[in-house]
């Protein structure tokens, strides 16, 4: 008969023995610190404690923090008010814009301004010496009565008023030949005023100085009856709409291109063409 095993008898689970020696046990159980209570400090003792910048809290004690909340919101007030100075400037200069550029539109539209046109009327010239020659190129003094044509009919509620301090001068091919004042006078709208002028010297010295080319030439254009002479006009102007609106005074300047037929008494002036510019009113003439 095969052999039984028989279990082993299990043994009393031993507890450990009271510890009836509470040193002994203190020194094998870890430190520990007994937790006291902290103690007040004495009256009258102050501390200092020092913070790291870069943790300093910027915080207002609370009996200042209305005036530092006014102090801080200062400048976008100054901001903002500068803003809305700049934008009521802009828009005050862009309704003055408007209201100039509708301004002159209607005293466009209602006066309808046009420039005055101009022409040589006569040329009386005692210009005969030019044709003699001198010394040194130098001719004698020439004499040239003009009488110009101002024709402002093409107005009819505009007037034009001429300032003194004008001047007119006649030259040949760039060679001032005579020169005059242009007189001061007052144009009603719709009128046509022949201004007549005396216009006497010329270069330096009172004289024309032409060249030997330009004193052959004019021979050969003076037998040929066609002698081309150049009349240029500066005058001061002053605009008149109706009878209250006055312009400022500007510059009118005037070039007509004539031929002559002689160069001595009453000769026929043909006129080529004027041309007038103002700058300062270039939108009305």
């Amino acid at each position: 008969m095969a052999d039984r095993v028989h279990p082993a008898p299990l043994l009393p689970v031993s507890t450990p023995p009271l510890d009836t020696n509470p040193d002994a046990s203190a020194e094998t159980s870890p430190l520990r610190r007994p937790a006291t209570p902290p103690l007040a400090p004495p009256p009258g003792t102050s501390y200092i404690v020092h913070v790291p910048k870069d943790q300093v809290l910027r915080v207002p004690l609370p009996d200042r923090a209305r005036r530092y909340s006014k102090l801080a919101a200062r400048p976008a007030a100054r901001r903002r008010l500068l803003r809305r100075a700049c934008c009521g400037a802009c828009c005050a200069l862009l309704l003055l814009l408007v209201l100039a550029a509708a301004f002159v539109g209607a005293a466009y539209l209602v006066f309808r301004p046009r420039a005055p046109a101009f022409s040589v009327a006569s040329l009386s010239l005692d210009a005969a010496a030019l044709l003699l020659g001198g010394g040194g190129g130098a001719s004698p003094p020439v004499r040239i009565d003009a009488a110009v044509r101002a024709d402002n009919g093409a107005n009819r509620k505009v007037g034009v008023d001429y300032r003194g301090g004008g001047e007119v001068a006649v030259s040949y091919s760039g060679v001032r030949l005579a020169r005059g004042r242009w007189p001061a006078f007052y144009q009603a709208p719709r009128n046509v005023t022949v201004v007549a002028m005396p216009l006497t010297g010329g270069g330096s010295g009172g004289v024309a100085l032409l060249t030997e080319q330009q004193r052959a030439s004019l021979l050969v254009e003076a037998e040929a009856g066609a002698v081309p002479l150049t009349v240029e006009a500066r005058v001061p102007v002053r605009v008149r709409l109706g009878k209250v609106l006055r312009t400022w005074t500007v510059d009118v300047w005037a070039r007509c291109e004539v031929t002559v037929d002689k160069l001595a008494g009453q000769a026929a002036a043909a006129n080529k063409g004027c041309t007038v510019k103002v700058k300062p009113l270039w939108w009305w003439w």
